[in-house]
């Protein structure tokens, strides 16, 4: 019997051959063989970094959203089921998940045993009998999902809070609203209108200052008082630290896994880059927002003041996988010039702009 075959239980023969060739045969080792390649452990949710994505910010899937809003939940179900071997093309957040792998393929060469790893978890409202479709879809792409939500209608909150989740990234407002009622860091994501190249090595992440990563407190000065006075008052409260904002948390969960490569002396080799990209002045009120990052002991890796001047130009240079500010006008402008950007319905600026679409009359712009 060859050394890769299995013993032959119960075959007839001396108990010393028997001993033999139990001897010369490593069942471990054989079965490990014939077994497909396994992918990594799924980390525990409370140890890892939880981005929840919804299967439209994961996915194109527009022609599928049609059929379910013109023809309803069971016609969506059939086409789904008809059309479940044809995978999904990549959404919005398709790079921004293969950059997070791309981080913990990093994490796991260098703390082999360690959690702390983005956990990537599929949420959806939509029937289950959708799964299977996502299912060969993320196996088509080669994706390390494990854990899927189908709620099957019902709200996606509870299930949100008990992944402890980090951030909840979603193609509909209304579902990030909730969310962010309910403190869990979320942003309404969006595709560009063309598709620049990002790095497949270095995961790149932008974020404006106020109502993002601070409070919108100096935002209600400038909606209330304009902007001379939010210079003065800026001035006056350069040493008071901002209040933490939707995003804190997240920006505070990238910062913990850059400390873990710079360990290891690989802060230049980082796989992880961070932006305040803001459109405060440096002169006038850029020292308070750097301080307040100071005080909660974050920092990111590149501050970029731009006194008012458009981001998205700046952005494509920077060409990070996700961008996040709280105005739909720089969310645009990103969007026009090819970066994923996602927008964070958060502070005084959208009670501005529910007020005035209330106030505009019927059929205005």
């Amino acid at each position: 019997m060859s050394q890769n075959s299995p013993p032959a239980h119960g075959r007839p023969g001396t108990d010393a051959a028997n001993r033999e060739e139990q001897s010369t045969w490593d069942a471990k080792a054989f079965y490990n063989k014939l077994a497909p390649t396994k992918k990594p452990k799924t980390p525990n949710p409370q140890n890892a970094i939880t981005i929840a994505v919804s299967s439209r910010a994961l996915f194109r899937m527009e022609e599928e959203q049609k059929i379910y809003e013109e023809h309803g939940v069971e016609e969506y179900v059939k086409y789904q089921l008809e059309h479940e071997d044809e995978p999904f093309e990549p959404g919005a957040a398709f790079p921004f998940v293969k950059a997070l792998e791309a981080v913990n393929t990093r994490l796991r060469e260098l703390y082999p045993e360690s959690e702390e790893l983005f956990d990537v978890v599929l949420m959806t409202n939509h029937h289950a009998q959708v799964g299977v479709r996502l299912i060969n879809t993320i196996n088509h792409y080669n994706l390390f999902i494990e854990r899927f939500c189908m709620t099957g209608g019902r709200s996606l909150i509870g299930y949100l809070k008990a992944y402890h989740t980090n951030l909840y990234l979603s193609s509909d407002p209304g579902k990030v609203g909730e969310a962010l009622g309910e403190g869990i860091a979320a942003a309404t994501i969006f595709s560009p209108d063309k598709v620049e190249e990002v790095s497949d090595t270095q995961l790149r992440v932008a974020f404006d200052g106020d109502a993002v990563l601070f409070s919108d407190e100096s935002e209600q000065i400038v909606k209330a008082h304009g902007l001379d006075k939010f210079f003065e008052h800026e001035k006056e409260h350069e040493n008071s630290p901002l209040a933490h904002g939707p995003l804190k948390g997240f920006l505070e969960a990238l910062g913990k896994l850059q400390k873990k490569f710079y360990a290891k002396g690989q802060r230049l080799e980082c796989p992880i880059r961070t932006y305040l990209v803001t459109a405060r002045s440096a002169a006038s009120s850029g020292a308070r927002a750097l301080k307040t990052l100071r005080s909660w002991g974050l920092e990111t890796d590149e501050a970029l003041f731009l006194a008012g001047a458009p981001k998205g130009p700046l952005l494509e240079k920077i060409r990070p996988h996700i961008f996040f500010d709280d105005q739909m006008f720089h969310v645009e402008g990103a969007t026009e010039m090819g970066t994923v950007s996602a927008h964070v319905p958060y502070g005084v600026a959208q009670r501005y702009k529910k007020s005035a679409a209330k106030k505009e009359p019927a059929g205005g712009k």
